[in-house]
């Protein structure tokens, strides 16, 4: 899953960074309004945290923009030091599709984006499974024929987004917009590594083929 935090305090910004990315979400951050609008029309992102009250263009704006672009999948949770009832109805009706108030439990932000998330694409079930491959999103977990594969995050998020096509091809592009953030170098042949880490992982028989020209699959 891959996530834009737009948030100009930026204590607070790196702090929810890298704890979703310790869940293994590949997380970009803007510190003001503008760059968040101009990122947020680049990538594909699945969901958005955005803060209302941001210097450049105003949180509200941003939203009415991505409520309006039919192409925009991205799901937007909405944070705010005002959490007053009117407010978040203001929120909400601008287009956010979920409305935090400040200050917040961590978990319930976890628990928020993972929701949104599973909504800006079509749902998975509760656990992704294929040639004896399980993966439960939630837990973080993995294993093959039963036996637990002890996997980092990016090999999770790699056999995630192969398992979520279930036998389609998965380029190389959409593997590292899904799993890594805006600072990986598309040239450091990151990805060929974890996969092959993925490949030895999983064991006998090979499960993740290479598509010449389309990419993996399994």
């Amino acid at each position: 899953m891959r996530v834009l935090i737009v948030e100009d305090e930026p204590s607070l910004a790196a702090s929810i960074a890298e704890g979703l990315r310790g869940e293994g979400m590949a997380v970009d951050v803007a510190a003001d309004g503008a760059t968040g609008s101009e990122m947020a029309a680049v990538h594909g992102y699945d969901v958005i945290v955005l803060d209302r009250d941001l210097p450049r263009l105003h949180g509200d704006e941003i939203c009415r923009r991505i409520a309006a672009d039919p192409d925009a999948d991205a799901r937007v949770l909405m944070l705010t030091a005002a959490g007053e009832v009117d407010d978040r109805v203001a929120g909400l009706s601008l287009g956010a599709d979920d409305y935090l108030a400040k200050p917040f439990a961590y978990r319930e932000l976890v628990a928020r984006v993972y929701a949104l998330g599973r909504r800006s694409r079509p749902a998975p079930p509760p656990t992704l499974e294929r040639r004896g491959v399980r993966l439960d999103p939630l837990r973080r977990t993995a294993e093959r024929d039963g036996r637990a594969l002890d996997l980092t995050a990016k090999e999770l998020g790699v056999l995630e987004e192969l398992l979520r096509a279930d036998g389609a091809p998965v380029t190389a592009t959409q593997l590292t917009e899904k799993v890594w953030d805006e600072h990986l170098d598309p040239f450091s042949g990151v990805l060929k590594v974890v996969v092959h880490r993925l490949r030895r992982k999983l064991g006998r028989p090979p499960l993740i083929e290479t598509v010449p020209g389309h990419g993996y699959r399994i």
